[in-house]
């Protein structure tokens, strides 16, 4: 399993926490320094079943300092996915990443679902 995620993110560390507390092994990668790939942003929304939008960190510095709020329903989702490959600081985090599941964010309702 893979565990991404930006390090001085509170939802990060509530996730790795919860994780760490129910023994769930992971590799740790942390979005800032290795950003996600074109290919896997690609591969990670077609796992996910969700929309692109839920993929971009909305309450992100970037995010609205770019005023994407009002940009990505202009954009195709090609644009979109290079966007999001282009920094992973616009990207929304955690994401954990299994064999067959993507989960974007934390829930741990959801977390205990797919992983338990």
């Amino acid at each position: 399993m893979l565990f991404i995620c930006y390090p001085k993110c509170t939802t990060c560390q509530k996730a790795k926490k919860w994780l760490d507390e129910n023994g769930i092994s992971y590799e740790f990668r942390d979005i800032k320094e290795n950003n996600p790939t074109l290919a896997e942003i690609r591969e990670w929304h077609k796992k996910s079943g969700l929309t692109l939008k839920k993929f971009f960190n909305t309450s992100g510095l970037l995010y609205k300092s770019m005023q994407l709020k009002d940009k990505l329903q202009d954009m195709s989702e090609e644009e979109q996915y290079k966007l999001l490959s282009s920094d992973g600081m616009l990207v929304k985090r955690p994401i954990v990443v299994t064999g067959d599941k993507v989960i974007v964010g934390f829930k741990e309702k959801e977390y205990e679902e797919a992983l338990k």
